[in-house]
């Protein structure tokens, strides 16, 4: 019997178009397979509708940024008892919000930059840069607490904090964290197992959404990371202990900074891209996973009551 299966994607964040790259990819892929019968949605009014309408067996969730990896989503489908790919609810929702899972982190004994949590109701910003350089020090990384893709990230020093600070007021309360210098590695984990890891070395400051998504930046990706097997072992392994702390599902990615000889967990993503350029489709592809296989893979762990 053939599996009906719903790719919803785009959404309303900030990382459509992402989304939409990763549904294309995922859409030519699938079709590969006669025993699937394919359809494509955007999560508005006619969500629900459309969800009673198709049947699917599965939804394979492929929205990025909020109201797609922040539990909003996931709800809605655990409300319609239909399957679905990636996280749940909960652990969608901490993993998502950068101060709960630092908070996560720290408590389990996983190194994490220091942060401060700012409110744009409080209107003392001036105040605010001597709290930011007595508690951190600059350089610090300034970011909303719920984007993902690098959106509105930015390096700051204390000459352009507050002009950079401006352009995040759309947020009620950003992170400002203690900017980590060194080595960009990201770690993928498959079904509570380790997948593999890469390094990044981006030609722009660092690795933001142009670095990410543009093949024009030219980002160096490398494979296999070049550390000792005992450093291997361990920063695979505090993914997989975040992973299984924020309790999450499926596939996720966590990116980390290498500095000192020491690994600072900087955010796990529950929903990482799937378009040509993304990582964990690499990783897999280093470890003899077809992009196929993993998309399959995916697949098979879809579920409700997560």
């Amino acid at each position: 019997m053939k599996q009906k299966i719903l790719l919803v994607a785009g959404g309303y964040s900030n990382e459509r178009e992402i989304s939409l790259k990763t549904a294309k990819s995922v859409y030519k892929e699938l079709r590969k397979n006669k025993n699937y019968i394919i359809k494509f949605v955007e999560p508005n009014g006619n969500f629900i509708k459309k969800i009673k309408s198709f049947k699917p067996s599965i939804v394979f969730n492929l929205l990025h940024g909020r109201y797609g990896e922040d539990g909003y989503i996931q709800a809605l489908l655990e409300s319609q008892k239909v399957k679905y790919t990636h996280s749940g609810v909960l652990s969608s929702s901490l993993a998502i919000d950068k101060e709960i899972s630092k908070k996560i982190y720290a408590k389990n004994k996983i190194l994490t930059p220091k942060y401060i949590k700012y409110n744009f109701k409080s209107p003392e910003e001036i105040k605010l840069l001597k709290i930011v350089e007595k508690k951190l020090n600059f350089p610090v990384v300034i970011k909303p607490i719920n984007e993902g893709s690098s959106v509105k990230v930015f390096i700051c020093q204390k000459k352009n904090f507050l002009k950079n600070l401006k352009n995040l007021r759309d947020y009620d309360e950003i992170l400002i964290e203690k900017f980590i210098p060194g080595r960009e590695i990201q770690v993928a984990i498959l079904g509570n197992q380790k997948l593999g890891a890469i390094e990044l070395k981006p030609k722009r400051k660092f690795y933001d959404y142009e670095a990410k998504y543009n093949p024009k930046a030219k980002t160096e990706h490398i494979i296999p990371v070049d550390l000792s097997r005992k450093n291997y072992n361990k920063i695979t392994s505090i993914a997989l202990k975040a992973h299984k702390l924020l309790k999450c599902r499926g596939v996720t990615r966590s990116d980390f900074r290498f500095y000192n000889n020491k690994f600072y967990l900087l955010e796990t993503n529950t929903q990482p891209g799937m378009t040509s350029l993304s990582l964990v489709p690499e990783i897999a592809r280093y470890k003899n996973i077809s992009f196929g296989e993993l998309i399959n893979k995916i697949i098979k762990d879809a579920s409700i009551n997560k």
